[in-house]
């Protein structure tokens, strides 16, 4: 009964162990042969003083394993010699002490339950079980952080064991995990889109409620409490990713998260937020009218956003290719700027990418354990991938821009499925909503 306890305790229902036991298998799969690879959670980093960052795990490692917890390592050797060996979890080793001021720590039972390894063992038992492993193996492979929008600073856990381990076998051949990842974390599981699906419910529950609140006066730091608390009250650990509350002309700010302005009458309010769940991320972008009704011009350039939004959501399709897909939408772009009458049909035409005037960034990013997650960008589109559609236009001269993003699947055929169907996109059931 403590197991079961342990499952559902969690804020999250944790997704069942047999989902990471068929993670591994496939990351194995593309191992060369007679290779080790190693996994290492994250780091609590600190601020000052003895206060510290929430503890957010390695996503990799949560990916193979499920475990949510800090100092956890995960060892896979696949030709090793002795089955028990091919699949291995170490954790952190509690005791009285913890128990009494950091509470409950996952038992090698527990472990076992929620990643479905069987040889589990204490933290402290690696160093020695990697030294005789490793001296076996041909490839070690070591976890780099290679995503295409990384920029890391600190020096992780990952990195000190990169570190270690080439002192102790330089001569060994040295492979990487990313790439494999980056191919298999991109194409999710039906278990992963249900998660994710929760967190856009989730995410749906807090839009409904800023759209009784939001009125002139309120301050873009109140819209965020709104959306935290309806989000923690739905066992979510809050945002997948600092929020964008960004009203008037901070709607203009790409990644404006300052939320520390007053809403003013006529002003647009340009709302990107999402909820996590059970580590999952939704990434939703609505733009409203703070007074409840929409101008004239507000309304000719959403409607335009969402066209493209709509007509873009149609290109992610299996096959498709990353470049050209934008490429696309560019073209889409172009024409609905003409529409509203930012570009004329002549800067179009002897400028392809004039539109970047005012629609300077991506249309699509992949979506999942991390927020701007994993995927091979040269590769083709598949079926089970997530996406984001995110177009805007952003007119700081007028003082608004407007931004409309949703979750979709990408289906074996046929139009992707819209994970965020359900939250309030019509420009009209807007007005309707805000003003009931």
């Amino acid at each position: 009964m403590k197991i079961i306890f342990l499952l559902y305790a969690m804020k999250y229902t944790r997704l069942p162990s047999s989902v990471f036991t068929k993670h591994r298998q496939r990351f194995m799969a593309q191992l060369k042969p007679n290779s080790i690879a190693v996994f290492n959670a994250n780091d609590i980093y600190p601020i000052s003083a003895d206060s510290t960052l929430p503890f957010e795990q390695h996503r990799d490692l949560f990916y193979l394993t499920g475990i949510d917890q800090e100092e956890t390592i995960v060892l896979l050797y696949p030709d090793a010699k002795d089955p028990a060996q091919r699949e291995m979890v170490f954790v952190r080793e509690t005791n009285a002490h913890i128990a009494v001021w950091e509470g409950h720590k996952l038992t090698k039972k527990e472990t076992t339950a929620v990643s479905g390894i069987k040889n589990v063992q204490w933290t402290t038992a690696f160093e020695a079980a990697f030294l005789e492993l490793a001296k076996e193996a041909e490839n070690i492979y070591i976890n780099t952080n290679e995503h295409y929008r990384a920029k890391v600073e600190t020096q992780t856990r990952e990195d000190r064991f990169i570190a270690w381990c080439k002192e102790q076998f330089p001569k060994h051949t040295y492979e990487k995990s990313n790439p494999i990842l980056q191919g298999l974390r991109s194409v999710k599981d039906p278990e992963e889109i249900a998660h994710i699906q929760h967190a856009c419910n989730i995410t749906e529950k807090g839009f409904r409620r800023v759209l009784r609140f939001v009125k002139p006066g309120v301050w873009e730091y109140e819209i965020e409490a709104e959306f935290a608390h309806e989000f923690l009250r739905n066992r979510s650990k809050g945002f997948a990713y600092t929020p964008i509350i960004a009203s008037g002309t901070n709607s203009n700010v790409l990644h404006y998260i300052e939320n520390n302005q007053q809403c003013q009458a006529g002003d647009m309010l340009l709302l990107d937020v999402g909820a996590e769940y059970g580590n999952y991320a939704s990434d939703m972008t609505r733009t409203l009218p703070v007074s409840g009704r929409f101008s004239k011009r507000q309304r000719t350039v959403y409607d335009a956003v969402l066209k493209v939004k709509n007509e873009a959501t149609q290109l992610l399709v299996p096959g498709t290719l990353w470049k050209e897909y934008h490429l696309e939408v560019g073209k889409l772009m172009s024409s609905a700027l003409v529409d509203v009458q930012l570009l004329t049909k002549k800067e179009v035409s002897e400028n392809a990418e004039a539109y970047k005037k005012y629609f300077m960034h991506g249309t699509s990013h992949h979506l999942g354990l991390d927020t701007h997650d994993y995927g091979l960008l040269d590769e083709p589109m598949q079926a089970n991938m997530v996406f984001t559609v995110e177009p805007g236009i952003y007119i700081p001269n007028e003082d608004f821009g407007i931004r409309l993003e949703d979750d979709v699947v990408v289906q074996e055929t046929g139009a992707p499925i819209n994970l965020m169907a359900n939250i309030p996109l019509d420009p009209d059931e807007i007005e309707a909503l805000m003003n009931a």
